[in-house]
């Protein structure tokens, strides 16, 4: 069920306690060469899209929030980036308007790294103002993690941004708008386990660069390894993992 699609008689009428209300978070923001700003906001529509599709009955979703926390990507032209403290605020305002139509369980999906720390501020704050609400956070590459390794191809690094993944997804979705002659490998050479750098990779540090600093390009990792049925693997994939996780949560 989307919501863009009811009115507010219609909503007034759903029984909410008995479903999972997804609200998407995408960004604005390079993606390289040879991916569209939008990226990272289609692939978790078409994520959310697909989950809603195979469970109409169970799932709420609504609109992708486009803008992002993007300050990292700011020294591409083309980011528009929404900063920390506004992010969280922003965040936390479009939560109280799902608690107020009734919403009892919150799945905030993540498409974009930046997100991570503001979300999950955010939700410490909702957590204590509305403790009877389940609100939960997970970026669909988390949650598809063993799924997404079964598909790639490329080695540590090569999934990162306009990577392998990123790029046959988009090749699957939107092929008109990918430049794939553009793609080319970049992102850290580093080879320290302090410093290494993949979608899939947790390092036992922290720390915080600006994307300019470990790319020239915008892109980290393979996207000249993309093709499009790739890009429907992961996506079938993803949607899958996801689907199951939303099929847990609905009883929680």
């Amino acid at each position: 069920m989307l919501l863009e699609n009811l009115t507010w008689p219609e909503v007034k009428k759903l029984k909410l306690a008995n479903k999972v209300v997804v609200l998407p978070l995408g960004s604005f923001e390079q993606h390289g060469p040879h991916l569209p700003l939008t990226t990272d906001t289609d692939l978790v529509t078409a994520v959310a899209r697909g989950i809603e599709r195979k469970r109409p009955k169970q799932i709420l979703c609504l609109p992708t929030l486009w803008p992002g926390h993007s300050t990292h990507h700011l020294f591409f032209p083309g980011t528009l980036s929404v900063s920390q403290m506004p992010y969280i605020q922003l965040v936390i305002e479009l939560c109280r308007s799902i608690v107020k139509f009734g919403a009892k369980k919150v799945f905030l999906l993540n498409g974009h790294g930046g997100n991570d720390v503001p979300v999950r501020a955010a939700l410490r704050e909702l957590k204590t103002e509305f403790p009877k609400v389940k609100f939960v956070f997970a970026s669909y590459w988390s949650l598809a993690a063993q799924s997404i390794k079964n598909v790639r191809e490329s080695e540590l690094g090569g999934l990162g941004h306009a990577c392998e993944m990123e790029t046959s997804v988009m090749l699957h979705l939107h092929p008109d708008r990918v430049k794939l002659r553009l793609a080319k490998r970049d992102g850290p050479k580093h080879k320290d386990a302090y410093r290494k750098s993949d979608m899939q990779y947790g390092r036992p540090v922290y720390f915080v660069n600006e994307f300019q600093e470990v790319t020239k390009t915008g892109t980290i990792g393979h996207p000249d390894l993309a093709t499009a049925e790739k890009g429907k693997r992961f996506l079938d994939a993803v949607v899958k993992d996801v689907t199951t996780f939303v099929d847990g949560f609905v009883k929680w």
